[in-house]
């Protein structure tokens, strides 16, 4: 089998696909809303991948243990992202990872997650936002 010809060159979710990214998603906007970050925490895959652009207008990346995680967004959320009112498009390209894109309006958030399917299911593994990405080193190749 050639690489990536699993699925063919196009993998189409089935609406069980469609309503279990949904169903996540409900989960993790009803914990946000709360600011409950340990559990968040629990829904993610460690280490986990971020992706950012910093002052001068190169990308940043790093990977984050779970203690990261819990920092950042602990100062991020504060005492939650109620009124949050995202719209979310997912990308599958295949039936165990789709990137799903999250655009609010109101809020001036647009961003991106990689969610990959574990046995235990969804869990999310990149995030994927401009901005986040002040006193950070930019990304270098090679």
């Amino acid at each position: 089998m050639a690489y990536g010809t699993l699925y063919g060159m196009r993998y189409t979710p089935t609406t069980e696909d469609l309503q279990s990214i949904e169903q996540w998603f409900a989960e993790y906007d009803a914990l946000a809303a709360k600011g409950e970050v340990d559990r968040l925490a629990d829904m993610a895959i460690f280490p986990m991948n971020l992706a950012t652009d910093v002052p001068g207008g190169y990308g940043a990346v790093r990977q984050w243990t779970r203690e990261e995680y819990l920092e950042t967004m602990r100062q991020a959320m504060g005492e939650g992202a109620a009124g949050l009112k995202p719209k979310r498009t997912p990308h599958f390209l295949s039936p165990n990872l789709v990137v799903v894109e999250t655009v609010d309006e109101e809020h001036g958030m647009h961003y991106a997650d990689l969610l990959v399917r574990t046995a235990d299911g969804w869990g999310f593994q990149t995030m994927v936002q401009g901005g986040w990405g002040h006193g950070w080193p930019p990304a270098k190749l090679g």
